[in-house]
């Protein structure tokens, strides 16, 4: 169940301010469906609306290690075939596995079952701590709340970081997380990962990224010591001040490049990197690309 409700709260609608997308739950036997809280839910369209879909993603179920039906498996394999997005959430990925979309590619899954997925499917190269593995039309994301990371992925990939940090900001979350599953595996998020201090510091945080942004300063902002703010700030987040900052920073920056005609040295400052020169470097470590090429992906007309 909540698989379904990270995918409608994605890809629902979210009021006149973003563009909506034609959603919709299928199934093999339209009619209700058992869930894993005891609600069943009423899906009414059947595997023929796959037909149509220019995304498809597989949501993890109770019985994943048997292989799902012939027709889903055909219907999985048509969709790709005909040039679909196929993303898979958690164990969603057994159902690509079986349907032999994962054969020759990286994939990932909920942590606790990556190693299940490998033995069964070796072909298949399985990478437990990953977040999401984007291998072009085929994506796998890993289990529970990451699902989140790898709809906002998506957003991102197809429709650009404006578009992702605005459903981030209305379903309040991060547009992008860094680090893997490994951060999350002994270590949950403590109960002061609501304290109002540090909350009241990111928010700061947020608007203030034109400043330099020292860890001593957010400490000092946080009444913390700097390895209790680090230590504190880690627990709650899953990642480093400096790797959140910097997640920060070039989101912001894809949102200028693609929304604004702004110079890339004014970007720069506006983000918080000394200069161009300075953000092409971590663009390009980070993207792939610098900066005025991203820019161009997002302004040329077809």
């Amino acid at each position: 169940m909540l698989a379904v409700g990270i995918v409608t709260e994605v890809f629902g609608p979210h009021g006149e301010a973003l563009p909506g997308f034609d959603f919709a739950l299928c199934t093999d036997r339209p009619g209700p469906v058992p869930t894993d809280v005891g609600v069943p839910l009423t899906i009414t369209h059947g595997l023929d609306k796959l037909a149509a879909a220019d995304l498809v993603i597989a949501l993890p179920w109770a019985g994943f290690r048997t292989p799902p039906a012939s027709t889903v498996l055909d219907a999985l394999s048509a969709a790709h075939e005909r040039g679909s997005l196929v993303a898979a959430h958690c164990v969603g990925a057994f159902a690509l596995a079986a349907a032999g979309l994962l054969d020759g590619r990286r994939a990932t899954t909920h942590w606790r079952f990556a190693e299940l997925l490998a033995r069964r499917h070796p072909d298949v190269t399985v990478e437990p701590d990953a977040l999401y593995i984007d291998e072009g039309r085929i994506i796998t994301g890993a289990g529970a709340a990451a699902g989140f990371d790898l709809c906002l992925h998506l957003l991102r990939r197809e429709y650009g970081a404006a578009m992702a940090n605005a459903v981030a900001r209305d379903v309040v979350l991060p547009s992008h997380r860094d680090g893997g599953q490994a951060q999350y595996l002994a270590a949950p998020v403590p109960e002061d990962c609501r304290d109002e201090r540090l909350a009241e510091v990111l928010a700061w945080a947020r608007e203030n990224l034109h400043q330099p942004l020292p860890v001593a300063e957010l400490a000092r902002r946080a009444v913390m010591s700097k390895r209790s703010f680090a230590r504190r700030f880690t627990a709650a987040t899953g990642t480093t001040p400096h790797a959140w900052l910097r997640s920060l920073r070039l989101s912001g920056a894809e949102e200028l490049l693609e929304t604004t005609d702004l110079p890339v040295e004014e970007i720069a400052r506006r983000v918080g990197y000394g200069s161009a020169a300075v953000l092409r470097e971590q663009f390009v470590r980070r993207r792939g690309v610098p900066p005025r090429s991203y820019r161009r992906s997002f302004t040329s007309t077809p």
